[in-house]
C-alpha cells in the first residue's frame, strides 16, 4: 500500500471514504471592499473631470456653478439616487489686481496675493511705511494708532506637522491679523503666507473682518518674499512699499451644494453623510482642496454599496462655499438638520494616505468603533485616542451632537500646497488616493450596516 502523504494536498481514506479538507473562509465583507477599492478608478476619473473640465471653482461664481452641473451630471451617471442641487445665496468677494513693490530702500517686486474679503485699494494703490512685526502676539501689542498711515507686516514660522496641528496656530494670523491691524490704524497689512513651502507663490485663504473693525487691504506675500522684506527690514533703513489690491464684493450671489444617496433598507436608522466640498480659491484647480476629497467620498460610498443591500442611507454633501467660511454646511444644517444622522465624516485634508482614526461615539458603541479599527489596520492605518472634530462642512451636526469619525490624512506636504496656485492634478498621487477610497469604503460599509443605534434627531 501506497503511504499517505501529510499536507493540505492529501485527503485521508478511512473505511474506503474520502474526507474533505476544510474549505477556506470566505473574506469578511469589509476585507472584500477593502481589496477592490485598492484598485479604484472612480476617484481619479473624478478629480481629473473636475479640474479639468471646470478648472478653479470660487465660491458664488460662474465657476462654482458650472462644478455644481458637472457634478451632479457625475453622480446621476454613477447611479446615485435623489441627486440634485441645493441653492443659496451668499456674498461674494472677488479678487481684482494684486501687486507690490519696494520703493526704498532695494527697490523690487514681491509676489502676494491678496486674502479673502481684504479692503481695496484704490486703482493707483497706495504707498507707505512697512511696520515689522515678527508675530501677531507683536502686534496686538502696538499701542493703539501707532499705525495710522503705514502698512503692517506680520512674519511667523509655521512648520510640517503629519497631522496638520500647526495651522491653528499660526493661521490666526491670517485670520485675525487684519482686523487688528485695522484696529490699530493701519493703512494695509502683509502676512507670510499661512504655509510650509519655499516656493515663490502665495498662500491665499479668507478672514473675517472682527466686528467694528474697517477692511484694509490685506495679502500674503510668498514666503520667500517675506524672508526677503525681513531681510530688507534688517538693515535698519525704512521701508516704503507700493501696494495695489483691487477687489470687490457682490451681494446676493448664487451658491449651492450638491447632494446624492445610496439609499438603505432602514430609513429610521439614520442618515451617514459624507462630506467635501466643491468650491476652490482661484489660483489653482482644487485638486487637493477639495476635488479629491469629494473623489474619495463618492468612489467610496459606490464600493460600500457593492457588498450587498445597505442598512442605513448614504449620503453623499458637495458643500458650496466651504473657502470663503462654510457657508454650505449652515445652508445643509438649516434644511436637514432636524434629520436624523446616524453618523457624519468629511474629506478635507488633501489625498496623501490616511495614517490614523479618532472617534468621537455614544457610549456603549465601543464594537463599531472596534470593527472599523480592525477593517483599517491592514491599511496601516491605526486607532487613536484623539476625539474627533470634523471638518467645517459638518461642523453644524457635530456641534449638534451627532457621531463623527475622522479618517486623518498625512498632511505633512498639505501646507506646502493648500491655497496655492500648485494645487493642481499632478499633486495627487493614485495610489494615495485608492488607499483613502479603501478606507472609507471599509467605514462607511461599517457604519451603515451596524446594528447599534445611532441616530440623533
Amino acid at each position: 500500500m501506497q503511504k499517505i502523504r501529510s499536507g493540505t494536498i492529501a485527503a485521508l481514506l478511512l473505511g474506503g471514504f474520502i474526507l474533505p479538507l476544510p474549505l477556506a473562509a470566505a473574506p469578511s465583507p469589509a476585507a472584500a471592499i477593502r481589496t477592490t477599492a485598492l484598485q479604484d478608478n472612480v476617484a481619479w476619473d473624478f478629480v481629473e473631470g473636475l479640474t479639468t473640465e471646470v478648472g478653479p471653482r470660487p465660491a458664488g461664481t460662474p465657476q462654482e456653478a458650472r462644478a455644481r452641473d458637472w457634478a451632479v451630471a457625475k453622480l446621476k451617471s454613477l447611479r446615485f439616487a435623489n441627486v440634485r442641487a441645493q441653492p443659496f445665496t451668499m456674498p461674494v468677494w472677488l479678487r481684482g489686481r494684486d501687486e507690490a513693490h519696494i520703493l526704498s530702500p532695494f527697490p523690487q517686486q514681491l509676489v502676494l496675493a491678496a486674502l479673502g474679503n481684504s479692503g481695496s485699494t484704490p486703482a493707483k494703490g497706495i504707498e507707505g511705511e512697512v511696520v515689522y512685526f515678527p508675530t501677531l502676539a507683536d502686534l496686538e501689542a502696538a499701542p493703539a494708532g501707532s499705525l495710522k498711515g503705514k502698512i503692517a507686516f506680520v512674519s511667523h514660522a509655521m512648520t510640517a506637522t503629519q497631522d496638520g496641528s500647526s495651522y491653528g496656530y499660526f493661521g490666526a494670523t491670517r485670520r485675525q491679523g487684519p482686523s487688528i491691524a485695522s484696529r490699530k490704524g493701519a493703512a494695509a497689512i502683509l502676512i507670510r503666507s499661512i504655509g510650509t513651502d519655499h516656493h515663490r507663490q502665495p498662500h491665499s485663504g479668507v478672514q473675517m473682518w472682527a466686528e467694528g473693525a474697517k477692511p484694509i487691504p490685506a495679502a500674503a506675500l510668498s514666503i520667500p518674499d517675506a524672508d526677503q522684506l525681513v531681510r530688507i527690514m534688517s538693515r535698519g533703513r525704512p521701508v516704503r512699499l507700493h501696494l495695489t489690491l483691487t477687489s470687490k464684493m457682490l451681494k446676493d450671489q448664487p451658491s449651492g451644494n450638491v447632494i446624492a444617496e445610496i439609499p438603505g433598507a432602514d430609513p429610521a436608522a439614520g442618515v451617514v453623510l459624507a462630506a467635501c466640498h466643491l468650491d476652490s480659491w482661484d489660483q489653482g484647480t482644487g485638486a487637493i482642496d477639495d476635488a479629491s476629497g469629494c473623489a474619495i467620498v463618492t468612489a467610496a460610498a459606490l464600493h460600500a454599496a457593492k457588498a450587498g443591500p445597505l442598512r442605513r442611507t448614504i449620503r453623499i454633501l458637495m458643500a458650496g462655499a466651504e473657502e470663503v467660511g462654510g457657508d454650505g454646511g449652515r445652508a445643509y444644517f438649516a434644511a436637514h438638520g432636524a434629520e436624523p444622522h446616524a453618523m457624519v465624516m468629511e474629506s478635507d485634508f488633501g489625498a496623501d494616505r490616511v495614517w490614523r482614526v479618532d472617534y468621537k461615539l455614544p457610549a456603549g458603541h465601543e464594537g463599531l468603533a472596534s470593527r472599523i479599527s480592525a477593517g483599517l489596520a491592514p491599511l496601516g492605518i491605526g486607532r487613536s485616542s484623539a476625539l474627533a472634530g470634523g471638518g467645517a462642512d459638518i461642523q453644524p451636526l457635530v456641534k449638534a451632537g451627532v457621531p463623527v469619525i475622522d479618517l486623518q490624512q498625512d498632511g505633512t506636504r498639505y501646507f506646502d500646497i493648500h491655497h496655492t496656485p500648485d494645487d493642481t492634478l499632478d499633486k495627487v498621487d493614485r495610489e494615495h488616493l485608492q488607499q483613502n477610497v479603501s478606507a472609507w469604503a471599509v467605514a462607511l460599509y461599517e457604519i451603515a450596516n451596524a446594528p447599534e443605534k445611532l441616530d440623533v434627531k
